[in-house]
């Protein structure tokens, strides 16, 4: 098969060559273009399966060539990349019909996230049925509670520290909805100036203010028909917070300078690190918004709170880079000792550099290069969580071996017994090394 091939379009060779190696170790070939005529040209002639587009280009801009794809190529996903806070330019893309889009400097996570996304790439492999990996409890609550919410349109709050995937969850949300055909518009609420903010999200009318040169469609009404997801939505000034409670419960918005109201039908999903409902009681937060966005709660947990799922998250994450350096011993020790302050996005930025830095396919403790030193066998508190441990295996060891015996190795049946999924417990035969 084939593998995808990607057009890549920016004046800067720098930018072409990081994002032609980014997608290089996603297995997608690339070709390259410095200018919109020179896109037109190879898209004539050869058929691509993704387009990436810088705005700002010498013979003309990137929503030109969005609108020309629309017509001559309209097969094609395209992401436009944009200044940082341009934020306008980015709702008109959307406007013009592409899929999505990056903004300055390139968070090359969320870059790989958006081409997996537009590429529909599919695995038969039940690591990557779900972006959501692990089979702690925590992770199957979630999934479960993901399930259900997807069939529903009220508002969902994702709590959850910084770096633990909360926008993942909200994607896996939109895309599992009866929405999924409409756009996923996020928003970081704390990346726009409080004096933009009105403008950004509800769209203003040509010379209601000084710089109104024309027209402009908010964030809120770019969400029209899809979802729309607020991060850090703690950030919110109490007066935005105001108006953002009349639009959830009127579904209706009015730009600036414009004299009636306009229908909107977005989902509203919401997010941040912080507590909510500790705002709420200091005078911080609105406490009719908060019951308003806080309609389902998902919580994200910590990575240190997701015990093993940390080694099968940094298969999955190396496998994702497409090397085949593989984890020493120590460093899947390491791994399991180390508290992890960054979750999720700490593994993956320690394991990129580790996968670049590393001497040899065999990744060490060492080459891991860890903020703080992992507590060793000395610590006390190790020691009596290695202990409980091993307490923990023997008693789930010896549970899963009656269960099977009494199924005749049927795995299916003895997960039923077990009150576990099938694949929590094909995982726990897997980690505690049972001949089943």
């Amino acid at each position: 098969m084939n593998q995808p091939l990607a057009l890549v379009i920016d004046d800067e060779p720098d930018i072409c060559e990081l994002l032609t190696l980014t997608l290089g170790r996603m297995n997608i070939d690339t070709a390259t273009a410095a200018d919109v005529n020179g896109a037109k040209a190879l898209l004539r002639e050869r058929q691509f399966d993704l387009c990436l587009t810088d705005m700002k280009l010498p013979d003309g801009d990137g929503l030109q060539l969005v609108k020309w794809m629309q017509v001559h190529a309209p097969d094609v996903p395209v992401a436009v990349i944009t200044a940082h806070g341009n934020v306008e330019t980015a709702v008109q893309a959307l406007k013009l019909g592409a899929f999505d889009f990056i903004s300055k400097p390139l968070d090359l996570n969320n870059l790989r996230d958006i081409v997996q996304n537009a590429l529909k790439v599919e695995s038969t492999s039940d690591d990557d049925k779900s972006p959501l990996l692990g089979a702690s409890p925590a992770m199957d609550e979630l999934r479960e509670m993901i399930d259900r919410v997807t069939r529903s349109q009220a508002p969902v709050h994702i709590s959850g520290e910084s770096g633990t995937g909360k926008e993942l969850v909200a994607r896996l949300i939109h895309d599992s909805s009866p929405r999924a055909d409409g756009p996923f518009v996020p928003v970081n609420c704390g990346a726009i100036p409080a004096e933009l903010m009105e403008s950004e999200f509800f769209g203003h009318r040509k010379g209601s203010f000084t710089g109104a040169v024309g027209n402009k469609t908010g964030l809120i009404q770019s969400a029209d028909d899809g979802t729309l997801f607020l991060d850090e939505i703690a950030d919110l000034p109490l007066a935005m917070q105001v108006k953002l409670l009349r639009v959830i419960q009127e579904k209706t918005v009015r730009p600036v300078g414009a004299s009636a109201e306009e229908n909107v039908n977005a989902r509203i999903l919401s997010a941040t690190h912080k507590t909510l409902a500790d705002m709420v009681a200091a005078g911080e937060f609105r406490e009719d918004l908060y019951y308003r966005i806080n309609v389902i709660e998902l919580h994200v947990p910590a990575l240190r709170d997701r015990g093993d799922d940390i080694v099968e998250l940094a298969e999955h994450i190396m496998k994702r880079l497409n090397t085949s350096s593989t984890l020493a011993a120590d460093a899947r020790q390491a791994l399991l000792s180390y508290a992890f302050p960054g979750n999720v996005r700490e593994l993956e930025n320690m394991l990129e550099r580790a996968v670049t830095l590393c001497k040899s396919n065999t990744i060490t403790e060492s080459d891991l290069r860890m903020r703080t030193p992992a507590r060793t066998e000395s610590d006390p508190a190790l020691a009596t969580h290695t202990n409980l441990g091993d307490q923990l295996e023997d008693v789930q060891r010896q549970a899963i071996v009656e269960a099977l015996e009494k199924t005749r190795y049927n795995k299916t049946a003895a997960a039923k017994l077990l009150g576990l999924s099938f694949r929590q417990l094909r995982y726990r035969i897997k980690k505690l090394g049972i001949d089943a």
